[in-house]
């Protein structure tokens, strides 16, 4: 493991840390790892057939690779109105029309509305989650995409980008969320957008020739027909569908930038890292300030041990992204006040996987996402998800370990309350030297005041 190699924000291509990292939105949407990148390169194709100019064709890039950065603002909103797993919802929600009453929208509903609950309490469930079905679309719909809007423009993108987003779920003949627009009035980006989502579930799941006649199935409800036709005078390309299941996805999406490639400089990357802390921590109300909590106690740590600024920097980084693969974890267990089952703990123990997974996908960002995914490795190797021993963890690891730790007990948890700070230190204090790193530790403890009265 390179233990010397810092990210330079100079090297870093915009689309490699975007595409990367939309991979990260499939999983909270319930979709296939890569759905976003498929979307994306059909609505290039389209934007092409529409001779849109290059800025537009840029700006629609980053906004159907970024279609679903609201997605986790609403997760946990979902799971208190359905009580079921959110994630499965969401993915379901593409191959139904939920916009109409009819025997399929109740069986969606009956189907994600508590599982669990015994047969009376989940009748009444489900006859209240269907009875409130437009007022709860218009909250969650609505929370989803203001949120995206808003991260998009956080990252530094247009605001045509973020409207794009702001109306991915508007339909064409009125029926979609949250304002009702129709027609000509739904920005055309997301008209594109809407439909290439769409377009790629059904491409992927069922074969392109399903997907077409979908759309044409929705068209003049859901779908502009004008982009229908556009996407059924592609839907024969073989070529584009192989494109896309290839395993060089990402660069075939890549190659599909507009323009000359852009390079995020210092002050974007720390603006993306930051965004998508907030997109990660929003997914539960008990985590909505976990990755800058852990990112500020890095930091001091990493400063107090006398680290070079640039390792600093990457340290901060890793620790605002730490938390990644959680947007895999369905809010069902999240959220759970009571003990995990087996099958629930396994999903917790996968989450650190999944930001390594996504994270050594950007060129550059092998180390950081190494120290990203290791913050519930243990020194005596009873960590997860490797089992990693001291010898294997470098010092940049052990500081996020540590100040995940800190962060995660001083906050307040679905099955217990916060702990007071001096309750917290000796809780960590009883995992020093066997399991977190002392040196770390004994910067932390020195430096806790001033990490309680900046939380």
């Amino acid at each position: 493991m390179p233990q010397s190699a810092v990210e330079r924000a100079s090297e870093v291509r915009l689309s490699d840390i975007i595409s990367a990292l939309s991979f990260a939105l499939d999983l909270t949407e319930g979709q296939r790892m890569g759905h976003s990148a498929r979307a994306c390169a059909l609505g290039m194709r389209m934007a092409d057939a529409l001779q849109l100019s290059r800025e537009d064709r840029s700006d629609l890039y980053y906004a159907l690779l970024l279609k679903d950065s609201g997605c986790s603002s609403n997760a946990a909103r979902l799971f208190q109105i359905f009580g079921g797993d959110e994630r499965r919802l969401k993915r379901e929600s593409r191959r139904v029309n939920w916009t109409r009453t009819s025997l399929e929208t109740f069986q969606y509903v009956r189907r994600n509305t508590a599982p669990e609950l015994p047969f009376l309490r989940r009748t009444r469930k489900i006859i209240s989650v269907a009875m409130n079905s437009r007022n709860n679309g218009l909250e969650t719909f609505g929370l989803r995409c203001e949120r995206g809007a808003q991260i998009a423009l956080r990252m530094g993108f247009s605001e045509a980008t973020a409207a794009g987003i702001r109306s991915l779920d508007e339909h064409w003949d009125g029926s979609g969320y949250p304002l009702g627009l129709r027609g000509q009035g739904i920005p055309l980006f997301s008209r594109i957008m809407n439909l290439c989502q769409t377009w790629e579930l059904f491409g992927t799941e069922q074969g392109p020739a399903q997907a077409l006649h979908v759309l044409r199935q929705r068209a003049g409800r859901w779908f502009d027909p004008d982009l229908v036709r556009i996407a059924a005078s592609l839907g024969s390309d073989q070529h584009l569908w192989e494109s896309l299941r290839g395993d060089e996805l990402r660069k075939y999406v890549m190659s599909l930038e507009p323009g000359r490639s852009i390079h995020a400089d210092d002050d974007r990357l720390d603006e993306i890292c930051e965004a998508f802390a907030e997109v990660i921590d929003a997914k539960s109300p008990f985590t909505y300030r976990h990755s800058r909590g852990v990112a500020r106690a890095s930091l001091l740590i990493a400063q107090g041990l006398g680290l070079d600024p640039e390792t600093c920097t990457m340290v901060r980084r890793a620790a605002l992204l730490h938390d990644l693969g959680k947007l895999s974890v369905p809010n069902s267990v999240l959220d759970k006040p009571g003990n995990l089952t087996r099958e629930e703990w396994s999903a917790i123990r996968l989450h650190p996987y999944y930001t390594q997974k996504i994270l050594q996908r950007i060129d550059g960002f092998e180390n950081l996402a190494f120290v990203a995914s290791a913050h519930h490795e243990k020194l005596d190797g009873s960590g997860y998800f490797r089992g990693l021993y001291a010898c294997q963890l470098t010092l940049p690891a052990r500081i996020i370990a540590v100040a995940d730790n800190y962060d995660a007990l001083s906050a307040a948890r679905p099955y217990r309350e916060a702990l007071p700070q001096e309750k917290v230190l000796q809780l960590i204090s009883s995992e020093v030297p066997h399991a977190l790193d002392g040196d770390c530790f004994a910067v932390l403890k020195q430096n806790s005041d001033v990490l309680a009265r900046t939380a």
